[in-house]
């Protein structure tokens, strides 16, 4: 963390504080409208300041953080949590999310065995079907 930054990109904080892993992919979401700073969509060359509030979606997950500090690198996993706290309601949908995936996926059982050579003949002719008519 270096304190002497007053200011940097949103895509870059967001891929220094490892919740994207490309500054592309970042900038993605962003334009995408599933980043919002200070409850306002932004654009992806956005200043972010220290004490800014940012929501975050992820697939299923939404993270509510505070910014605490800036990082213009990416660093370790440790070291990037330090760059911001994530409030308690936050933290609180997130494991009831876990809770009921893992409710959903419980009666889940996979395959017994990889299908054979037979079997993959017959889903191959089966799907090619569905695309003919």
């Amino acid at each position: 963390m270096e304190k002497n930054i007053e200011a940097i990109r949103l895509d870059k904080w967001l891929w220094a504080a490892r919740f994207f892993k490309t500054r592309s992919m970042a900038s993605q979401a962003i334009k995408g409208g599933k980043v919002h700073l200070n409850g306002n969509r932004v654009k992806a060359a956005r200043d972010v300041l220290e004490g800014d509030r940012l929501h975050i979606t992820i697939g299923f997950m939404e993270f509510n953080i505070t910014v605490l500090a800036l990082a213009k690198f990416r660093r370790p996993a440790k070291e990037a949590r330090l760059l911001y706290v994530e409030s308690d309601e936050s933290i609180k949908a997130q494991e009831e999310q876990r809770g009921l995936r893992r409710m959903a996926n419980a009666g889940y059982a996979g395959p017994a065995k990889k299908p054979s050579k037979r079997d993959r003949r017959k889903i191959k002719s089966f799907t090619r079907r569905d695309e003919e008519e």
